[in-house]
C-alpha cells in the first residue's frame, strides 16, 4: 500500500525535522553544521509539504464522488 509508505515517510520527514530545529535552537552547531543542518530541513520541508499535497488531492477526490467513498486516481506532475 503506497499510502501507508506515504504516511510512514511523512512521520519520518517530521521526526527528521523536528530534530534538525532542536539542534539548530540548542545553539550549539558551528556555522557550517548550521548551514547543513538548515539545507537539510528545507529538504524534508519539501517533502512533507508534497505528503500533505497528495494527500489532500486524495481526500478532495474521494469528497467528489457524489457522497460515495470511491477513489480516483489523480496525475500526478511527477515532482
Amino acid at each position: 500500500m503506497s499510502g501507508k509508505k506515504t504516511a510512514i515517510d511523512f512521520e519520518q520527514s517530521l521526526g527528521a525535522l523536528q530534530s534538525l530545529v532542536e539542534r539548530l535552537e540548542s545553539g550549539n552547531l558551528s556555522l557550517e553544521e548550521s548551514l547543513g543542518a538548515f539545507e537539510q530541513g528545507v529538504a524534508l520541508t519539501r517533502e512533507c509539504q508534497q505528503a500533505l499535497t497528495q494527500a489532500e488531492q486524495k481526500v478532495a477526490l474521494l469528497l467528489e464522488q457524489d457522497g460515495q467513498l470511491t477513489t480516483t486516481p489523480f496525475e500526478d506532475d511527477g515532482q
